[in-house]
């Protein structure tokens, strides 16, 4: 695990996915297996569960701490186990941190108050009232693609002054605004965009929180390396190819897509749940063919 403050997660993270049985049913013993493999093979120092690509919409709390323990146990040694707790109700996340606190996870992250669409008085709140509830460090997520509300550069500024809130993964694509973050704050930026990796880093991120590691984790290792080493040609190079896998994954939701990949893979993934619905054929021929172009065979 990390011991670096300008790296408080690590530097590669996987967002990763829920394994199901067949049945809709969690399949911890499922769950164990990826995350060994992702952290053992995949090039990961952390892992993300429960974030988006993990369903956390439709996973029940009880089902989530079952599943965080199992990962824990199986990576929590060797690995940055960040468990995912924010929901649209503060009171909620408050209970979810606490329970995974208690759990062992050593860091939280924490999403901007999606439907309610809450102004940044209220998000700024929220955010200050989840970190107040543990010891545990905090990363804020901004993805208003998904939220219906960005998290904007002055609520950023106010949110570094909390002692616990650490770091941003950002899904937002303002460059401009990301910048301006990291001139006037201190808080670590990972890349929660994998087809802005590259410029993500170059601004000065440290990491990134992918979905696309599950299959190429070792190449984006390579990638974050390169632009420390200040090599940008390798850097670009290295972007460039995996153009193709970021492309495959995002031709729907990622969650779909990347299920399909790691079931042909014969590692634990298996259907998603409602409402989401599981590849197509013509779309997994499809992925197949993207993530062939990047240089992964199904």
């Amino acid at each position: 695990m990390t011991t670096d403050p300008a790296r408080p997660f690590g530097r590669l993270l996987t967002a990763m996915v829920t394994p199901l049985a067949e049945d809709g049913s969690i399949d911890l013993a499922g769950a164990q297996e990826l995350a060994a493999h992702l952290v053992d093979r995949g090039g990961n120092d952390g892992l993300v569960v429960f974030g988006t690509t993990g369903e956390s919409p439709t996973i029940s709390d009880a089902e989530q701490r079952a599943v965080l323990e199992v990962v824990l146990d199986a990576v929590g040694d060797r690995a940055t186990v960040v468990a995912g707790v924010g929901t649209y109700d503060t009171a909620h996340s408050i209970d979810k941190a606490r329970a995974a606190a208690e759990l062992g996870v050593h860091g939280l992250l924490v999403v901007t108050p999606y439907y309610s669409r809450p102004p940044q008085a209220g998000v700024l709140r929220h955010f200050t009232s989840v970190a107040d509830s543990t010891d545990l460090p905090v990363m804020l997520y901004d993805i208003p693609v998904r939220t219906g509300t960005p998290i904007e550069v002055e609520t950023l500024v106010r949110a570094a002054e909390h002692p616990r809130i650490v770091a941003v993964k950002d899904a937002k694509a303002d460059l401009g605004a990301m910048a301006w973050t990291m001139a006037r704050t201190d808080l670590a930026y990972y890349s929660g965009e994998d087809m802005l990796n590259l410029p993500i880093l170059a601004l000065g991120g440290v990491g990134m929180v992918s979905v696309v590691s599950h299959v190429v984790g070792p190449r984006l290792v390579e990638l974050i390396a390169a632009v420390e080493g200040g090599d940008l040609v390798k850097a670009r190079e290295i972007n460039d190819s995996l153009l193709p896998v970021y492309t495959g994954i995002f031709r729907t939701q990622g969650v779909i897509t990347v299920k399909a990949a790691l079931n042909a893979l014969g590692l634990p993934a298996g259907p998603v749940r409602p409402p989401l619905v599981d590849a197509t054929p013509e779309q997994f021929a499809q992925l197949r063919d993207d993530l062939a172009a990047g240089g992964v065979t199904l």
